[in-house]
């Protein structure tokens, strides 16, 4: 999944990298007209024309193709040729006699134009730059010592390491300091954008106000045994339903289902752990245990069993056949946490209480009840059993589960 983040980010730069351009444009245009540049005016218009048309050039392809990371790199060789250009109007263009002073103002567009790529707050672009402006400046000067001074050795170098290597040297060091900020600067976004994914995966399972906490805090949710609530909510003869239906019919009332049931979890500071099909497995004490699970668990699938009862109703109206839900609520000793597989970091809580509040989602179907609750989670309650139309049975065998169990369902209300 791209995240929304990346995109807005990536927008942002290439917008402040054309507004960049064209304030370079400028300074390579005042400083033609008001340098002086005797001798060099010709080299100098060209540059600065030259300049303008790969700025218009850059413009229009970050805004038609843009994400091009090869059409970046050729404009930043062509910038760093302009700079190549400038340095050789004064360093080897003049007669070889001439007294070549090198602190000219024309050549500081070499550092602005480094600004200019380095603001990119992309490393490789910044190098490639740095590396094409730094090796021809310095070899035009090597070349012009050589021009100079032929008679010995000691003479060369002298000529070589003079006042006119400082520019290049200041270069190299504005260069690298530029480098390093960027490399900073990339791998703060990176950081930034797994931080965005994160929240993302994590907004799957957890109400808002507890991604935030999650994210605030650091916590990786590395697997823990912890007691939790099990809740299971499925829908009856919806299989029967999806044979019959289109496509389009089927994602309807998957999305119109799903909504109102993950939305009801979250309110009650539940967790969704899975959506399968038309069945939702969530828990209560993930990502911590609270004293009040059971209760908010409990809480939940009351008003759950009134959500869906609604929803039915409304789906009737639409057309669609009686879709009854069905719910499990249990409570027991889980392992939970995020697994981390790679490629996709995924939820999970495994354990008896989950097989347990399965099996109870499926008896109540076979009980025609719209929600059976264990009396493990009933005992761990701190406030008293809501009243409702509560029928209790014990000593019920489940499917897979050696020992029998204590039960509380909910008979379904007449013409529900």
């Amino acid at each position: 999944m791209t995240s929304s983040l990346h995109h807005e980010w990536d927008f942002a730069t290439e917008i402040r990298s054309i507004l960049l351009r064209f304030v370079a444009f400028v300074i390579l245009l005042a400083n033609l007209l008001l340098a002086g540049n005797e001798g060099n005016e010709g080299t100098h218009v060209v540059v600065v024309v030259s300049y303008f048309i790969i700025s218009i050039a850059s413009a229009t392809a970050a805004r038609y193709i843009p994400g091009r990371s090869w059409l970046k790199t050729l404009f930043v060789v062509l910038d760093a040729l302009l700079v190549t250009m400038i340095a050789y109007a004064h360093i080897i263009a003049g007669p070889v006699a001439e007294n070549h002073n090198l602190t000219t103002t024309s050549l500081v567009v070499a550092f602005i134009l480094l600004v200019h790529v380095g603001l990119k707050h992309d490393r490789r672009l910044v190098l490639v730059f740095a590396a094409i402006v730094l090796v021809t400046w310095v070899s035009m000067l090597a070349i012009t010592a050589v021009r100079h001074h032929t008679a010995d050795a000691v003479s060369l170098l002298a000529s070589f390491f003079n006042q006119d290597l400082g520019l290049p040297v200041s270069f190299g060091f504005t260069a690298f300091a530029i480098y390093l900020l960027a490399r900073d600067h990339d791998r703060t976004r990176k950081e930034a954008l797994k931080a965005d994914q994160r929240g993302l995966n994590l907004s799957r399972f957890f109400s808002p106000f507890i991604v935030s906490e999650l994210q605030e805090r650091g916590e990786t949710l590395g697997l823990e045994r912890r007691n939790a609530a099990i809740m299971f909510v499925d829908l009856r003869d919806f299989t029967s339903f999806a044979e019959t239906a289109s496509a389009r019919e089927l994602a309807s009332v998957l999305a119109e289902y799903r909504q109102p049931v993950s939305q009801t979890i979250f309110d009650h500071g539940g967790t969704v752990d899975k959506f399968i099909g038309d069945g939702v497995m969530s828990v209560f004490g993930q990502p911590r245990a609270r004293e009040d699970d059971a209760d908010r668990a409990l809480a939940c699938a009351l008003d759950l069993v009134e959500t869906l009862n609604d929803w039915r109703n409304h789906a009737v109206r639409k057309g669609y056949p009686a879709l009854d839900a069905a719910i499990g609520l249990h409570y027991g000793t889980v392992v939970g946490g995020v697994l981390d597989s790679g490629c996709h970091s995924e939820f999970t809580v495994i354990g008896d209480a989950v097989n347990v509040a399965q099996r109870l989602e499926t008896l109540a179907k076979s009980l025609d009840a719209p929600l059976v609750v264990s009396s493990e989670l009933l005992a761990r309650l701190r406030e008293p059993v809501p009243p409702a139309m509560w029928v209790s049975k014990s000593g019920v065998s489940l499917p897979g589960r050696r020992l029998p169990i204590d039960l509380s369902y909910l008979r379904r209300e007449p013409g529900a």
